[in-house]
């Protein structure tokens, strides 16, 4: 009897130690579990690197971009109006003249002979006026006096009136040999620069055959181009309410940008090309404007008072349209929707989405999601930097 029992407490005791065992087993399970849990939501992901820009407010033209030719304000080709022999030459070549300059002398002497040969036929004409209009008056008091007959006063009167047509076509004569002399100095009809000379001192040139040089005027000067037509009613507009500014940008010239007015708008739509021909106006006084040169233009069509704009880096696309990460005070980030406008000088302006004064990222963003922290990667890199610099003891 006595060993049954022992038996029996035995098994108690063994029954007990393993349901001991199994809940320590279970509660360690479990304290690992809810230590393994805490720990997962304590770990925080690090900050993103990236560089971030601030949103600013700028005045940002609206401006036409196009190709445009550089056009003398006017041009003359200098002919002569008489045939002769050039005997001087009083310009360089690519000379700055004046209205009015000596351009050319051909040889005067021709002109000059014939001029008092026309002198000399009126002055003789003008004393034969005075015999025959004395003869004239004799004959007509005689036939007053009916001592004449009507066909001596007829005679008379008609080789009177005669002399006086003669007297008027040998005036004709001085004043035509006159301009002839003039002819034979050839003066600038315009203020310009001189081209190249198309002949030399001794040349004979024949009249109006021969061109002698070209004169361009570039003070003022005109810068043609041309628009699509469809910009045609802005442009037409705004020139309703003031001149219409044309800026430069000539090639070689660093920053020079010369500045115009528009003042010509052609009165057709090139069928072929479905574009519009404009010229505006420069004073060229620096002369970096030259006949022939092409260059770019901008016609400013008015301007974006206080835009918002922003790197052009920061704009990112997306299925539902562009947006922005902005940082947040406690340098978070926030997806924001843009509504992107124009864009000038790799700056882009925004018509909505961001305010002037925020932070926008601009490099980084792959990385990037609504609320992640980010750190100023630029500003971290600057730091370092000088980190690294040795002070001067």
């Amino acid at each position: 009897m006595r060993p049954r029992l022992l038996s029996a407490y035995a098994r108690i005791n063994c029954f007990l130690l393993c349901s001991s065992l199994a809940v320590t087993v279970v509660v360690c399970g479990c304290s690992e579990k809810a230590s393994g849990t805490v720990t997962q939501k304590k770990t925080i992901s690090p900050p993103v690197p990236v560089v971030v820009a601030n949103a600013e407010a700028r005045d940002v033209p609206v401006e036409l971009r196009n190709v445009g030719n550089v056009e003398a304000f006017a041009t003359v080709t200098i002919r002569s109006q008489i045939t002769g022999q050039i005997t001087k030459i009083h310009f360089r070549e690519g000379q700055e003249v004046k209205a009015g300059d000596l351009l050319f002398t051909i040889d005067p002497r021709p002109s000059e002979g014939a001029l008092k040969q026309a002198e000399a036929d009126l002055k003789r004409d003008q004393a034969q006026l005075v015999s025959v209009k004395l003869e004239f008056e004799r004959v007509k008091k005689l036939f007053d006096s009916s001592i004449a007959s009507r066909d001596d006063y007829d005679k008379a009167e008609a080789t009177f009136h005669a002399l006086e047509a003669t007297i008027m076509a040998d005036d004709a004569a001085v004043s035509r040999a006159r301009l002839q002399v003039e002819f034979t100095s050839i003066r600038s009809p315009i203020d310009g620069r001189t081209g190249n000379l198309m002949v030399k001192e001794g040349n004979i040139v024949k009249a109006p055959d021969d061109s002698l040089v070209t004169i361009n005027q570039v003070h003022p000067i005109y810068i043609t181009f041309s628009v699509p037509e469809q910009e045609l009613p802005a442009i037409r507009q705004r020139i309703k309410e003031g001149p219409l500014i044309v800026e430069g940008e000539v090639p070689g010239e660093g920053n020079a940008r010369p500045r115009g007015e528009l003042a010509f708008i052609d009165n057709a739509v090139d069928t072929t090309t479905g574009r519009i021909k404009l010229k505006a106006v420069f004073a060229n006084t620096n002369d970096v404007l030259w006949p022939g040169q092409f260059l770019q233009t901008k016609l400013i069509l008015r301007t974006l008072n206080h835009a918002t704009v922003v790197p052009d880096q920061a704009i990112q696309s997306s299925q539902t349209g562009d947006f922005v990460f902005v940082v947040k005070a406690d340098s978070t980030v926030a997806k924001r929707s843009v509504a992107v406008g124009l864009s000038r000088s790799g700056m882009t302006v925004l018509e909505s989405g961001v305010q002037a004064g925020e932070t926008v990222v601009t490099d980084g963003q792959l990385r990037l999601k609504e609320g992640s922290p980010v750190t100023n990667h630029a500003a971290s890199a600057a730091q370092s930097a000088q980190a690294e610099v040795p002070k001067t003891p």
